[in-house]
């Protein structure tokens, strides 16, 4: 079991040496995407769901968001500025000038659109068939800092028995998709 852990392009060669370094890159990936990562998509369906409640100017949108996912998402300026411009272009809000600020009101067609939308990113997020989905990546980042831990305050027999158990983990995981 301890000769199957994959060296090629990890590291040095050491095998543990190499699943280490791939721990700690996956660790540091997972630590700049705290909360689940949502799409360019997501953004325009949120800002459907929103609007279709009220009308709203472009920082109360991304508070709604940040809010209701519960702190765990909240889309720069620079992602739902440029939805609401092209709802905007695509005739699905207007915008209206008000002390200073737009705010963004859903049009006929744009009322269609959110209905044909479904529920908004932050329903759908951790339940229902999505479930595996906001959890996955947070079991991830857990593992990968155990991982890391061992390696550092570890010997070198806990350091091999943490490198078999993660590749048993790796081979499990696979099994799962091999379900289908």
């Amino acid at each position: 079991m301890g000769g199957s852990i994959p060296t090629g392009g990890f590291g040095s060669g050491n095998p543990t040496e190499g699943i280490w370094q791939a721990f700690e890159q996956l660790r540091s990936t997972f630590e700049k995407r705290v909360g689940p990562r949502m799409g360019r998509g997501d953004v325009r369906a949120a800002v459907l769901a929103l609007l279709a409640e009220k009308p709203m100017h472009g920082y109360q949108i991304i508070r709604e968001i940040e809010e209701r996912s519960g702190g765990s998402w909240k889309p720069s300026a620079g992602s739902v500025y440029p939805t609401l411009q092209l709802l905007a272009d695509e005739g699905l809000v207007s915008a209206e000038e008000s002390n200073g600020r737009k705010t963004y009101a859903l049009t006929e067609g744009g009322r269609a659109e959110a209905e044909a939308a479904g529920p908004a990113p932050w329903e759908s997020e951790g339940s229902g068939d999505d479930a595996g989905f906001g959890v996955l990546p947070k079991a991830g980042f857990e593992l990968a800092q155990a991982a890391a831990q061992v390696r550092r305050t570890g010997t070198p027999e806990q350091v091999r028995e943490a490198a078999e158990v993660l590749d048993e983990a790796r081979r499990r995981l696979y099994s799962i998709l091999a379900q289908d």
